[in-house]
């Protein structure tokens, strides 16, 4: 218990929470359920009704909810692609999501972040109050699960794209990937007064470390990985979260499209959504050294008596990301609702055509902006809690703090010697005891090998490239998109 501390009780008690609540209430659901309005299918009666065709039956609104199912049974008809037809419009309701593709993965991605994120904080205010020193930060194990949870979410949703009959979506796929291969070559060749990531130092440090250790353990040591074969990893992760998100991006810029278009009477409304568009490339200039970090931190410069500094700058970078994330979760349902609002486009660029279409293909064109929306909601958000709780796991491997701006330190307490410990009288307690202090001392060696400065320059690297690779896509998407219109 001393290795875990407290809070091994609160991450017992949110996997208690998680299973007993997740029936009754969820994140996920509670965003979608009553906020999003959808739009209906028309039935082959209505249809029939607007286009003038005679039927066989007619039934009463009673029947209108049940006999908007597509039965294909019924024998398909056309109708005049001007057709006169207004849909009609429902709340999302909780029946409606459950038959519903990645919904599952949708729920669990969104609740599992909400409680890691609540042990995350509890953990951060005990970790202060108390002056925890000693102890493994169980929360950051939760914060790398999310990760790997929103990584699998993403390679889901790409390995979807590639089995598709068509190949235009895999091969957009495929050359991003490869483009944001060349691209991270090009970003790891450059010198770090430009792009400060810390790699060189992070190499560096794991490099003595890891070389002291094996010699320790009394193996030869010829050197670790060379710095170019650590590069080249790098680089081929960096084109797969590259490949991750091109989607993600393409749709965001086509939501964002949307939300613009249906946002003409609120100025305030379009200018949070063209931040919220750009603020990507804003955080990722924040790693460019001569554009932002040369102006800040200066030795002989303050303001208001308050010398900024490269601890005060790093924080600052972690709290425009975290309100970053933040900000662009809040604005989620104007997104989701915008793709939702397609199946009325698609219906208003339909009666602007001539010649006929079929009842069925009709009646699919509207239902299938539904059938897609967890997806749509799952590229919108997976990226979002990839990027915030690796700097969550930034923050706290790398010995960060949240209170930089504050010209005050926490008192520490001194560090706490087993050998000075008052020893239990069981030998069973005693045998526990030293195998946990043999646990102890094991991560500590390895923590002399994955040192602050190792993980510093590691996740500083992948929250810049997310934010980048995320914003190019998405302003490929934009382009893209706005060729169309034309």
């Amino acid at each position: 218990m001393a290795l875990f501390g407290a809070q091994l009780v609160f991450s017992m008690v949110m996997a208690s929470v998680l299973q007993k609540l997740s029936p009754h209430f969820s994140f996920g659901r509670w965003i979608l359920v009553g906020r999003l309005v959808r739009y209906l299918h028309p039935t082959d009666q209505e249809l029939k009704t607007s286009a003038g065709i005679p039927s066989n039956s007619s039934k009463g609104k009673g029947h209108r909810k049940s006999e908007r199912r597509l039965n294909q049974n019924n024998e398909p008809f056309t109708v005049p692609r001007n057709i006169d037809l207004t849909l009609e419009t429902a709340p999302v309701e909780t029946l409606d999501l459950m038959h519903l593709q990645y919904y599952s993965e949708y729920q669990w991605l969104l609740d599992f972040s909400l409680g890691s994120a609540f042990i995350y904080i509890t953990t951060e205010i005990y970790s202060t109050l108390f002056h925890v020193q000693g102890e493994l930060n169980l929360s950051v194990l939760w914060c790398f699960m999310v990760v790997i949870f929103a990584l699998k979410v993403l390679f889901t949703l790409t390995a979807m794209y590639f089995r598709t009959e068509e190949g235009g979506e895999r091969m957009i796929c495929i050359t991003f990937g490869f483009f944001f291969l060349v691209a991270a070559m090009g970003v790891l060749v450059v010198d770090e007064e430009t792009l400060e990531f810390g790699l060189d130092a992070a190499y560096q440090n794991f490099s003595t470390g890891a070389q002291r250790f094996l010699e320790d353990q009394g193996l030869d040591s010829h050197g670790v990985v060379s710095f170019l074969t650590l590069k080249i990893i790098l680089a081929f992760t960096c084109a797969l979260l590259g490949a991750f998100l091109t989607f993600p991006g393409i749709r965001l810029a086509k939501t964002h499209i949307g939300a613009l278009k249906y946002a003409t009477d609120s100025p305030v409304l379009q200018t949070l959504l063209h931040i919220n568009f750009v603020f990507p490339l804003l955080i990722s200039v924040l790693w460019v050294k001569p554009f932002i970090k040369n102006f800040l931190v200066q030795q002989n410069r303050s303001i208001g008596g308050v010398i900024i500094n490269d601890e005060i700058f790093d924080t600052a970078r972690l709290w425009i990301i975290v309100l970053f994330c933040l900000f662009r979760l809040s604005l989620m349902l104007k997104y989701l609702q915008s793709h939702l609002n397609t199946a009325f486009s698609k219906m208003e660029v339909m009666k602007k055509e001539a010649g006929r279409i079929s009842s069925i293909e009709l009646q699919r064109m509207v239902v299938r902006v539904f059938y897609y929306v967890t997806i749509v909601a799952l590229q919108y958000v997976a990226p979002l809690l990839l990027l915030l709780f690796l700097t969550l796991m930034l923050k706290t491997l790398s010995d960060s703090s949240w209170a930089s701006f504050f010209d005050f330190d926490l008192p520490a307490d001194a560090p706490s010697n087993p050998a000075n410990q008052t020893q239990p009288p069981s030998s069973n307690i005693s045998s526990i005891s030293n195998t946990a202090i043999q646990f102890t001392l094991a991560l500590t060696q390895l923590k002399n090998v994955f040192t602050p400065v190792w993980y510093k320059g590691i996740f500083s690297f992948y929250c810049w490239w997310i934010c980048s690779a995320w914003f190019v896509t998405s302003a490929f998407g934009m382009v893209y998109y706005a060729q169309i219109s034309d």
